[in-house]
């Protein structure tokens, strides 16, 4: 398929009259797609059952009479004012019980049956009108599931959905729910917190001290499965009315529902990419790291979701939403240094992407955005990131079309995994998130390409390393797998560390068939205080003390075993820094026969099916491998048939 640029719209924003001077535009910088209407529930419902849709109708056929494809957005994210006063109750609770109110967006729980019911209406008119329009050629349903903490609501409609997803998950005889075997697995003797009804169950919010583990695990696996049931529930009335392809726009380090679930109802998935307010707001590095790339954005947090997404959209994903420029919710907002917009724009594609679409056309000059800019100036002037926008335009005109190969390296990412590191991190700055961008951002340092991959996968063919850190719960079948494939296999730390409820496993972890290491003791350590391995490289945060016969393959300075393995299989018993993962997961390359490299701090590649992408994220040149890389460049080369 090929590479393709876009860019988000509102026409209800800007006077008719300029409509189409805007689409031309567009077309002439180079873009295809247009994604529009995802915030207009008040424009098309202003008043309960009266529809305005010929304000609709007019733009899009502006839109696509000036040859540009439309995204058509479902409004779900922004219900209006009456909406709310029609359910009151349809708000969501904050963890403390206090309602997240009209005056923004996203207010509205997951849970809540009334407005389900009003979602289905406005998308069935949606879908209806213009499911068979020849300029709507996708679809996007509601907008950011999970952003500003939205996923979990502590609200009476989400403890009633809760208490009936408990019945279906413990079911006893017939259809009932059996209160003692979600005792039993629960462990609610502890603290005589046992129930004799289902009904008895509340939300793991207001305790006095922790909730516990497994009650707070159950709760979000609950509130990840209403997010696959809401969307599903729009892909299904979209689906009776158009053949469109349908995505949702996910987005950066969001992990509190399974957005592979989601995936598996959607024919692309899409992310929406924002390197600069994710240095300071999610990426986690320290201050040094932020001042570096602080016009740039980390070197491997926009990959990381890159390659996330392919395997959520099962190979095919866009970028929905593109930073061109400075944003207005990060806790500093600067400039992208010139070339960034370009050098983002290739990176995704690099990493398979099919569109690259640039968030906004025009900046707003009103309202929570109105300090976000847009490829134009409120004035309608080009903003900065047009010209990068028609230079990437003009370049991907003469590329090849975006072609898919198989990575060498496997990485599992999982979001259950996640959630019940959220639940019990044993120690502060601790997360599954952080300890797999870890192994990311290790896996790169050494010139690896890397495929992520969900934790159901049984069929690990054609990988050359596989790793899969902190995987507390580990089915039989990923175990047997792991066990059976002829790559080499990085465990660890966590592995198996818990029991599909949240218990600890007897046979104690990781319990990995063939590979005789058993975890003994857990601890958290002090963020001042790494442990040293001999090899060089420490531990931090998280270690365990590890027994059994399998080889000793890293030990830290005290002599503790660290990695441990058996075979193919390697065991990590420890959250290492960059230095002690690079060897490690550098060894288990030379195992599998892989070639490694040792990249600068900014230096990054990514092999297609085709091409060879070199991206240097420096303010300064760089010479690697013979190649000398400009400030921040993009180098393609044609790989050998």
């Amino acid at each position: 398929m090929k590479r393709s640029l876009g860019t988000c719209y509102y026409p209800e924003h800007w006077p008719e009259e300029i409509w189409a001077e805007d689409a031309r535009r567009m077309v002439e910088a180079g873009l295809t797609w247009v994604r529009i209407g995802e915030f207009a529930w008040s424009r098309l419902e202003a008043v309960p059952g009266e529809y305005t849709f010929d304000w609709l109708d007019r733009a899009i056929e502006t839109l696509g009479a000036a040859g540009l494809r439309v995204v058509l957005g479902t409004p779900t994210a922004t219900p209006p004012r009456w909406l709310v006063d029609k359910h009151p109750n349809m708000l969501a609770l904050d963890a403390e019980g206090r309602p997240r109110g009209f005056g923004s967006r996203r207010h509205y729980c997951f849970s809540h049956a009334g407005y389900h019911a009003e979602c289905a209406r406005i998308v069935t008119e949606l879908a209806e009108r213009y499911g068979r329009n020849p300029h709507v050629a996708a679809w996007q349903t509601d907008n950011e599931y999970g952003c500003h903490d939205t996923t979990i609501s502590y609200s009476v409609a989400a403890r009633d959905a809760f208490r009936g997803w408990l019945r279906a998950r413990y079911r006893g005889v017939g259809n009932d729910g059996d209160i003692a075997a979600l005792n039993a697995a629960w462990g609610n003797v502890f603290w005589s917190m046992e129930y004799d009804d289902f009904d008895q169950i509340e939300l793991p919010n207001l305790t006095v001290t922790e909730p516990n583990p497994a009650h707070a695990l159950a709760f979000r696996r609950f509130a990840s499965d209403q997010v696959v049931a809401f969307n599903r529930a729009q892909v299904e009335i979209i689906r009776a009315h158009s053949d469109a392809p349908i995505t949702h726009n996910y987005m950066g380090r969001i992990t509190d529902f399974d957005h592979f679930k989601v995936g598996e109802d959607l024919d692309f998935a899409s992310w929406d990419s924002y390197p600069l307010g994710f240095l300071e707001d999610r990426v986690g590095a320290d201050a040094d790291h932020q001042r570096r790339f602080a016009r740039q954005g980390d070197p491997d947090f926009q990959a990381f979701h890159h390659d996330l997404y392919r395997a959520v959209g099962k190979g095919r994903w866009w970028v929905m939403e593109q930073q061109p420029g400075p944003v207005n919710w990060a806790p500093s907002n600067p400039a992208p240094a010139p070339g960034m917009v370009r050098l983002w724009s290739w990176e995704a594609f690099a990493h398979g992407a099919e569109a690259v679409c640039y968030f906004r056309w025009r900046q707003a000059p009103f309202a929570q955005e109105q300090m976000h800019s847009g490829l134009l100036r409120i004035d309608s002037a080009d903003a900065p990131g047009l010209d990068e926008a028609r230079k990437v335009a003009s370049e991907i005109a003469d590329a090849p079309d975006v072609s898919a190969a198989q990575a060498p390296i496997a990485l599992i990412f999982d979001y259950d995994a996640d959630a019940a590191w959220t639940v019990q991190p044993h120690g502060a700055g601790l997360s599954y998130f952080g300890l797999v961008f870890d192994t990311y951002k290790a896996l790169r340092r050494l010139g690896l390409s890397v495929d992520i991959l969900p934790p159901d996968t049984q069929d690990f063919s054609g990988y050359k390393v596989i790793a899969a850190p902190g995987l507390m719960h580990m089915p039989e079948p990923l175990k047997i797998a792991l066990t059976q494939t002829q790559a080499q296999v990085v465990l660890g730390p966590r592995s198996g560390a818990r029991d599909v409820d949240m218990c600890i496993p007897l046979p104690l972890p990781p319990a990995i068939p063939g590979l005789d290491v058993t975890v003994a003791r857990v601890e958290s350590l002090r963020a001042d205080m790494p442990r040293p391995l001999k090899g060089g490289g420490a531990i931090t945060g998280y270690c365990e003390d590890l027994e059994g016969r399998a080889e000793v393959l890293e030990r830290s300075e005290d002599g503790n075993a660290v990695v441990c393995g058996t075979g193919h299989l390697r065991y990590v018993g420890a959250w290492l820094d960059q230095a002690a993962l690079k060897r490690v997961m550098a060894a288990a390359c030379a195992d599998a026969g892989l070639q490694t490299l040792d990249l600068p701090d900014a230096v990054r590649v990514r092999d297609t099916g085709k091409e060879r992408f070199w991206f240097n994220h420096d303010l300064h040149a760089a010479n690697v491998e013979g190649r000398r890389l400009p400030p921040l460049s993009v180098l393609r080369e044609t790989l050998p048939d």
